[in-house]
């Protein structure tokens, strides 16, 4: 195993399994009928992963997700077990680094759309909005300010680019992909997810104003909630006790990074500059908060 001198795992080595496909964040190694998920603590930002990671980030995005897999109850999703104990033999030796950060997970038929949840107006959706009063073509009304809650949440998927930036589409162009009938079972799944979770981060003073979602097919053509789920990573949390509408909001998630690499003037084309140790260090504490605030 690879880590920094932070001691941030950045990247795994299991050669019992052979090489893993590598994503921005997660190490995935096949098991035959089944995947192990690694979640390391590389970081990426503005599709640029960091030369340094964030310290046992992994493991509070392992963590959250497992927490959402109980609250999310609407619909299956694709874990088998993130007990290290059960894992076959061949990783007992590993358990150390494999444990709280991983999670042996169903082999799905992954539908290729990031799926966005817009529950309030920030990033680029409220980019959209200012110049063209439309976000991934759905036309909102006038009078929303930046970080306004939406009068109903709105779904823009987005493509899933193995290079480049992911593009967005609407229902229809995403019907054209995967057929109308799912891309409409998509967007509700998502709409649905999102609802119940934004409910639930309530009751815990936190507003997700924004999220991922990835969703799968099993093998009867279920629809699966796959992926991390509703990190900070993958979403934007706000804390409700700093919340106002008309500016940028205080957030326990990945914007502490990019509002750094906007400071520095990144150009947001690899490589990306290291991150200094305070910044390491502030996105390690509200990584945690998030953590802290959302397990059951």
């Amino acid at each position: 195993m690879l880590y920094d001198k932070q001691h941030a795992l950045l990247e795994t080595s299991i050669p019992e399994l052979g090489t893993p496909m590598r994503g921005k964040v997660r190490d995935v190694y096949d098991l035959g009928e089944t995947l192990l998920f690694i979640a390391t603590d590389r970081i990426s930002a503005y599709d640029c992963i960091m030369p340094n990671g964030i310290p046992d980030k992994g493991r509070v995005l392992t963590q959250i997700t497992l927490n959402w897999f109980k609250v999310l109850t609407g619909m299956p999703n694709h874990l088998v077990t993130a007990d290290v104990s059960k894992y076959p033999a061949v990783l007992q030796k590993y358990a150390a680094d494999l444990d709280g950060r991983s999670m042996i997970v169903k082999k799905l038929k992954m539908l290729p759309v990031e799926c966005i949840v817009r529950g309030y107006l920030s990033g680029s959706g409220w980019e959209s909005y200012e110049k063209s009063g439309t976000v991934c073509g759905i036309r909102l009304r006038e009078g929303y300010q930046k970080s306004s809650k939406l009068d109903e949440p709105i779904f823009t998927p987005t493509t899933k680019e193995q290079s480049g930036h992911d593009m967005p589409i609407d229902v229809a162009a995403l019907g054209g992909i995967i057929g109308a009938e799912l891309a409409e079972k998509l967007s509700k799944a998502a709409i649905d997810n999102y609802r119940q979770a934004a409910d639930f981060a309530l009751t815990r003073n936190i507003i997700i104003a924004d999220t991922k979602f990835e969703f799968g097919l099993d093998e009867k053509g279920t629809l699966v909630l796959a992926d991390e789920v509703l990190t900070p990573d993958s979403s934007r949390f706000w804390p409700v006790a700093t919340y106002a509408p008309g500016k940028s909001q205080p957030s326990l998630d990945k914007q502490f990074v990019r509002d750094w690499l906007d400071s520095i003037h990144f150009n947001r084309q690899p490589p990306a500059p290291e991150l200094p140790p305070e910044v390491v260090a502030k996105t390690t504490e509200k990584y945690n908060e998030a953590l802290k605030l959302l397990s059951l």
